[in-house]
């Protein structure tokens, strides 16, 4: 198979310096709504005017380039092991290119790889196998102070010394832990934010699909209507919390929310919550044919 090693490492520089336009309209779309000479505003014009910035310059978007997450949908017959190894060449020569900042720290030692690699989850790469002769890579870099601020409940849900809230094992009950949630992280997670939820599974699948369905994009409708009209619903009751932009107050909490079902045991009932920073880093790499395009 072809040595990919150079076009994923574009993937990476799009990435970490592009932000994807539906991203970048939604920031546009937020800025307008807040008042003239807010510190919302304020915040939301200092963002706009580093995306811009970022992009020129092929810079990295944030000072956290997060943690590196692959998606890879491969056709029958290529070879996940070759994959991996150019994935990780790619990002160690991103890191040489300070497209990514050394991140990979080592939890006992604390000692920095100083290459972005550290064993079997660092940069964590996830392969399906897919029909056709076409590669798709999504990849995601997920910073860590909005990966702070994710959370996971059990239904049902009480929190102690506060009777009045009561979350059941329903769809009332998700959309109360996903607005707690999203209360308990305040300006932390760096606000406006984006939403990504998984119903059911257990607690590792619901974490992976949680963080899968970031992949879709902002003006991308749920297929489910009733999910499409919680993720609706959700995004515009966070927005009357008046957190804001990095916390500052304002209109605009979350730019959007996505939502995702997985089935799951009588005996649980997970709601997980990844929360995304206004850094929405996401990219899709498509190669097909000999030649890659980016999306």
């Amino acid at each position: 198979m072809q040595d990919l090693t150079e076009p994923i490492l574009e993937l990476i520089r799009l990435t970490s310096t592009d932000l994807p336009p539906d991203v970048e309209a939604a920031l546009r779309q937020a800025l307008e709504q807040e008042a003239p000479g807010s510190a919302a505003r304020s915040a939301l014009e200092a963002i706009l005017q580093n995306v811009e910035i970022s992009r020129r310059n092929s810079t990295p978007i944030c000072q956290d380039t997060g943690t590196p997450i692959f998606y890879v949908r491969y056709p029958q017959g290529w070879s996940t092991r070759q994959l991996r190894a150019q994935i990780e060449a790619a990002v160690v020569q991103a890191t040489r290119k300070s497209y990514l900042r050394p991140n990979s720290v080592d939890s006992l030692s604390g000692r920095n790889t100083g290459d972005n690699l550290g064993g079997d989850y660092f940069p964590t790469v996830h392969f399906e196998e897919v029909e056709g002769d076409t590669l798709t890579i999504d990849l995601m870099l997920k910073g860590g102070g909005c990966e702070n601020v994710g959370a996971q409940y059990s239904l049902p849900y009480s929190r102690a010394g506060e009777a009045s809230f009561q979350a059941g094992r329903d769809l009332s009950g998700v959309r109360k832990v996903v607005l707690d949630a999203v209360h308990q992280a305040q300006g932390q997670g760096c606000a406006p934010g984006i939403l990504g939820v998984a119903i059911g599974g257990d607690r590792g699948s619901a974490y992976f699909a949680s963080k899968e369905t970031l992949f879709r994009r902002l003006d991308e409708p749920n297929p489910n209507p009733e999910l499409a009209a919680l993720e609706q619903r959700l995004t515009e009751e966070a927005n009357q919390l008046g957190i804001g932009p990095m916390g500052f107050g304002g209109k605009t909490t979350v730019l959007g929310t996505k939502i995702t079902s997985l089935n799951r045991l009588p005996a649980s009932y997970f709601v997980t919550i990844s929360y995304m920073c206004w850094a929405y880093r996401r990219r899709r790499m498509i190669w097909r044919d000999g030649q890659a395009r980016y999306e």
